[in-house]
């Protein structure tokens, strides 16, 4: 591994580089696994209540430092400063929670064999985890990996995107009570990733990103034979049905949608509408489109900021530029409203076909782009036809339609009338090509966890089923 290099961070409003983060050695990451080590043998004998109180304090911490972490993470970031804002109290939210769940995560007592006997299931911690995370939501999907994993007993190294790192090594930096080297960060791109993946000192990765980096991961975890979570993005569905109020689905959609410009892995990204409603859906989704603000993130006023960066517009602008070319039809936006930044306009899109990118491939971006459908069995058999199956949402009143989508969509999290809501308590994860295991919930902290079965017999003596079987 060459020496040190670093990382520029760039300001995605303006363009403009406003900070350099040295990256992370070999001999670095070295010495990072060795101080982990040490801190995971001193934080698995801390007590359940004891790491609820500390967690809890993290919590406040946090929610003491929010402003500064929301601005931080909406200079690196592009993310308006409200979402970021809320990203803050969510990430406490997450600290709290899995603070109260680590007071009872030690294990389960099964029927035993015998009477005389007693059976234990012991749930131990991994070891040493690698967190890797993306730069969408850089604090929130930071803590759904590290919360648990720390909660579990672990010791956590964490390799924040280097789209975004500032907002995550502050967070490092503020987060009191643990034992020295338990939570520590390291920085760089995708070499510096594939060195921690491949470190001998790390028992379990826990990843999200894209497919052909998880992929990558997957692959490498299963050479080890270590314990790997991929969270690996969506194409999600969202399906309207004609028995709603139109102008809140549209609503619902827009937000849905365009949340973040669009780079949220769970942003619907193919909209299903009956036919009986949808001149009126799209009359209602473009009016709401351009009634948005498009500009400065810090500003309370805008609704949506810039995307990543260069190449993740230029990706949006490749999907709705092959859809127009093959006969798609933009209803709104599609351009860049500024020169300067990487801003992109929320874009509405009709006459797609099912082989067009923008319908098979992840696009990131704020795009909309409207299939009308005959009825429910069309828009199902429409949201399973992607080998994708993270999230998708259903606008509809009527209980049957909803439980039919429930049972029949392939997809990890099914939202009904209440787009993207996550929920500490509940699995997060992806079914299909969106990924292996779970985060969030009792699920997401078993993923940190291994099962011990301890077998007890008080008495000492000979079993009648042991040799010799002629006696």
């Amino acid at each position: 591994m060459p020496e040190s290099t670093k990382i520029k961070v760039v300001n995605p409003a303006t363009g403009e580089t406003f900070e350099e983060v040295p990256t992370t050695t070999r001999k670095e990451l070295d010495a990072a696994t060795k101080r982990a080590r040490s801190a995971f043998g001193e934080w698995r004998g801390v007590s359940g209540l004891e790491r609820a109180e500390i967690f809890h304090g993290i919590s406040r911490t946090l929610l003491e430092h929010a402003d500064e972490l929301a601005e931080t993470m909406t200079k690196e970031g592009g993310k308006p400063f409200i979402e970021n804002r809320d990203e803050v109290d969510w990430t406490a939210a997450c600290f709290d929670y899995y603070g109260e769940v680590a007071r009872d995560s030690v294990g389960y007592l099964p029927a035993p064999i015998e009477a005389e006997q007693l059976a234990l299931v012991i749930k131990e911690p991994v070891g040493t985890v690698a967190c890797i995370v993306p730069w969408n939501y850089p604090l929130l999907l930071a803590a759904w990996k590290v919360a648990p994993a720390l909660a579990a007993g672990n010791a956590v190294i964490l390799k924040p995107s280097e789209e975004t790192p500032l907002a995550t090594r502050r967070m490092a930096e503020i987060i009191e009570g643990l034992p020295d080297g338990l939570l520590q960060t390291i920085h760089g791109a995708g070499d510096v990733g594939d060195m921690l993946v491949r470190h001998p000192e790390v028992d379990m990765v826990a990843f999200t990103g894209s497919q052909e980096t998880g992929r990558k991961v997957g692959m490498v975890t299963a050479e080890r034979l270590i314990r790997a979570n991929l969270e690996l993005g969506g194409k999600d569905p969202f399906i309207i049905c004609d028995d709603v109020d139109i102008e809140v689905a549209a609503q619902g959609a827009v937000w849905a949608a365009c949340l973040n410009a669009g780079q949220v892995c769970t942003s619907p990204e193919r909209f299903y509408v009956m036919k009986g409603v949808a001149g009126e859906f799209l009359e209602a989704a473009r009016s709401h489109v351009e009634s948005l603000n498009i500009g400065d993130p810090m500003e309370k006023a805008t609704d949506i900021g810039p995307m990543i960066n260069a190449a993740g517009r230029a990706k949006v602008e490749s999907h709705v530029g092959e859809a127009e070319a093959n006969g798609a039809k933009v209803v709104v936006g599609g351009g860049r409203p500024y020169e300067r930044g990487f801003f992109y306009e929320p874009t509405i899109l009709t006459g797609v076909e099912p082989s067009m990118a923008v319908m098979s491939e992840e696009t990131f971006g704020p795009v909309i782009p409207v299939v009308e459908v005959g009825g429910l069995d069309e828009a199902i058999a429409h949201a399973n036809s992607v080998p994708f199956g993270l999230g998708a949402n259903i606008y509809t009143r009527d209980f049957g339609n909803m439980l039919r989508c429930m049972r029949e969509i392939r997809a990890g999290t099914v939202w009904i009338n209440d787009p993207l809501t996550d929920n500490d308590a509940a699995p997060f994860g992806g079914q299909k090509g969106s990924g292996i295991g779970r985060e969030l919930g009792r699920e997401g902290l078993e993923a940190f966890q291994e099962s011990k079965h301890v077998h007890i017999d008080p008495r000492v003596e000979k079993k009648e089923w042991w040799y010799p079987y002629g006696e």
